[in-house]
């Protein structure tokens, strides 16, 4: 699906969907192309000098291939995050910027896109040209982003309440697992966008204007002021790992514990019974009358003073 977002003559914007039968608008300042299909790409090619970009090459991680000056212009890809139920993954976007066009693809339906577009419709967002389209796309990864160490903060505090709660440590492992990974993404992301940020700085250097360089200024900043918050997270997570899994191990220690001082408490009666289970023929106390009340007791006592002696050590 390719949508194309124009610039009309009054400086407003809309958006309509474009097919491949149709000529490309000349008002045209962002080409937004997701999952496209093989008549969009054999249409897009003839757009382009070079290839259009494949899924599996949109998943480089070295700069060369995701900052770079080529034929058919100004190339960046970059990471945004996208949650999934309780999972979030980072998507990589393609962009293409040449003169004042912005093309970007896509093999996922990103939530900042839409957002992005839905502020074009109702006139909330103010766009002169392609490049600003591009900021702002950042601009509002940076801000959800933000968001969701926001929303970690709420759900670490909600799982130091359950580490000592028996009933939900399953729970609790698995949602310290998922912000751990969550705040990876996030990192990744923030590490991600302020190299993009610096790069579109150094190369579009002559051509930004004073507003588009304070919103890059801002968005640098929040990164800046965002990144600490990645370290806290984390050390926060390590802690509540460490601290869930002490009280699940003294938890196990003291069942073992128990076991251990039952083993002991219970030695010394069966020894006793040990001896008097014995088959030699000449065991004088096999003909006691009293013999079997006798050896009953001694094992209830043997039992009770080695427990008592385990109380008074305050080892119980």
């Amino acid at each position: 699906m390719i949508s194309a977002c124009l610039i009309n003559e009054d400086d407003s914007l809309s958006i309509i969907q474009v097919t491949p039968k149709e000529p490309l608008p000349s008002d045209v300042i962002w080409l937004d192309v997701n999952q496209p299909d093989d008549e969009e790409r054999q249409w897009l090619e003839t757009l382009f000098v070079e290839d259009v970009p494949e899924e599996d090459e949109m998943d480089d991680i070295e700069s060369s291939s995701r900052f770079r000056v080529g034929p058919d212009g100004v190339h960046i890809l970059s990471l945004f995050p996208q949650r999934l139920s309780n999972e979030t993954r980072g998507v990589n976007m393609s962009f293409t910027m040449r003169k004042n066009l912005l093309i970007s693809f896509r093999e996922d339906d990103i939530s900042i896109v839409r957002l992005l577009r839905y502020y074009i419709r109702h006139n909330k967002v103010e766009i002169r040209s392609a490049l600003d389209i591009l900021l702002k796309l950042q601009d509002l990864k940076v801000d959800q982003l933000s968001d969701l160490i926001e929303d970690a903060y709420s759900t670490l505090e909600e799982t130091s309440d359950q580490i000592t709660d028996d009933t939900h440590v399953d729970e609790t492992l698995e949602e310290l697992v998922n912000q751990e990974e969550l705040n990876s993404q996030i990192l990744q992301a923030l590490h991600d966008t302020r190299r993009a940020l610096r790069f579109i700085r150094k190369t579009f250097e002559s051509s930004i204007d004073d507003r588009q360089g304070r919103t890059l200024d801002e968005v640098l900043n929040d990164i800046e002021s965002i990144l600490p918050h990645t370290s806290f997270i984390s050390n926060k997570i390590n802690f509540q790992l460490e601290a869930s899994m002490g009280y699940t191990n003294q938890k196990q220690n003291s069942i073992i514990k128990i076991f251990s001082v039952a083993a002991v408490v219970f030695m010394p009666p069966t020894w006793i019974a040990s001896v008097y289970g014995m088959n030699f023929k000449f065991m004088p106390e096999l003909s006691w009358y009293w013999g079997y009340p006798l050896s009953i007791g001694m094992m209830i006592l043997s039992a009770a003073v080695t427990y008592f002696f385990f109380r008074k050590k305050g080892w119980l």
